[in-house]
Order: structure tokens, then sequence, then C-alpha cells
């Protein structure tokens, strides 16, 4: 994958900055070193830090390097030309060593795809083949972890809604046992209330039906007096 790409600016934090110093100033050190063994060039290097501290680096003598430097700028007055000449024949070889990167990346995403795989050879083709099976490997690997995990967590879950179930019959068990306690108290008292009522009701019928014997006597010779005036009449 390569490393990702970093914003080229002064870090702020101190810590961060000292190590990245450190582990830079050593990286380009070492090129130093290796540039003038590989190809046998006079190399001189130069580094001061923000504290002052001077680092360097020469195949031979640093001073002798930079007063060769001296000489070779005095002594020509189409040094400025050269160093420019130089600078964009490094940025051509650098631009295009970018290309043929992007156009290798691109050739193998294709092939990934399954595309333009013509060109390649039997070696080419087999090396091709093993890297999209390590590559499904892989993936497997990933899907089935991700789906163990799910499983656990619908597992877990399941236990949860079994509980808060158990617990909801609980509570609706309860309820309906107090409810009907509360009916059965209530039908008791209802009960009670009507055959208290039955019996005024029967007490109070009794006496409205039935008047005091006195006046139903009166009621009565009244009654058979008047019969008895209309019988002597006739």
């Amino acid at each position: 994958m390569g490393r990702g790409k970093i914003e080229i600016k002064r870090i702020e934090n101190t810590t961060n900055r000292q190590v990245t110093f450190c582990k830079r100033r050593n990286g380009l050190l070492k090129k130093a070193y290796e540039l003038s063994v590989l190809c046998d060039a006079e190399v001189g290097l130069i580094v001061i830090s923000t504290r002052g501290r001077v680092y360097e680096y020469s195949n031979s003598s640093i001073k002798a390097t930079i007063e060769k430097y001296k000489k070779h700028y005095a002594s020509g007055s189409n040094s400025g030309a050269l160093v420019e000449v130089n600078s964009q024949q490094y940025y051509q070889q650098e631009s295009a060593k970018m290309r043929h990167q992007i156009q290798l990346l691109n050739n193998s995403s294709r092939h990934l795809m399954g595309e333009g795989l013509s060109s390649l050879n039997l070696k080419e083709l087999k090396q091709l083949e093993n890297r999209l099976e390590r590559g499904i490997t892989r993936v497997r690997s990933k899907k089935h972890e991700l789906l163990f995990a799910e499983i656990e967590y619908m597992q877990k879950r399941e236990v949860e809604l079994q509980n808060d179930n158990m617990y909801l019959r609980t509570k609706i068990a309860e309820s309906e046992r107090a409810q009907e306690t509360n009916m059965v108290q209530a039908g008791v008292d209802f009960e009670s209330l009507e055959n208290f009522n039955s019996r005024n009701y029967y007490h109070v019928n009794i006496m409205e039906t039935a008047p005091p014997y006195s006046h139903h006597q009166d009621q009565t010779s009244l009654h058979l007096g008047y019969e008895s005036k209309a019988h002597h009449s006739t």
C-alpha cells in the first residue's frame, strides 16, 4: 500500500519535531554515505539543528569540499545556469519515475480486476493467481470475524429479550392476580348491599300495601252502610 502522503510543514509539537529530526537526519546521513560509496562521489553534508548542534558527513574533508564548491562557483560565470539545468533534469527524471510508478499501479489494478491479462506470461499469471488467493483468504477471514461478532451480539440480545419477556409476564400475572382479588372483594360487598336493599324494600312494600286495620274497617262499614240505605230505599 505504501506510506500515506505527509504534508510538508513545520511540526508544532516539540517532541514530535525532535523525533522526526533525529530520524530524518540519520536517514539523510545514510543516503549521503551510500551515494559516496556507490557513485564514488565526493559528498559533504552539514545539518544544524534548532538548538545549534552541527552534524556533518564527508567522505574526504568537509572543509576541502566547501573550498572546492567555492572555487567552482568563483571560476565559472555559467555556474548558475548549470545548476538550473541540473535541477530541471532532476525534476524531469523524478517526474518520469512517478509516471512509471503510476502506470505500474494502474496495470496492477486492471490485472486484479481480470483485465489486460493478454500481456502476462504463465509465471506472471501464476503470481497474480497466488496474490488473488491470498487477498480472498484475508477478505473471507475478515468477513467471518464480522459474522461471528454479529452472531455473538444477536445471542446476547436474544437472552436480554427473553429476560425482559419473563419480567413482563411476571408483572402481568401479578397485575391479573391483584385485579381478581379486587374484583372478588368488590363482589362480596355488592352482594351484601343487594341483600340489605332487598330486605328494606320488602318491609316498605308491606307497609305501603297493608293500610291500618281501623281505616279498612271504617271504609268497609261506610260501604256496607251505603249499600244498606240503598237497599231500604228500594
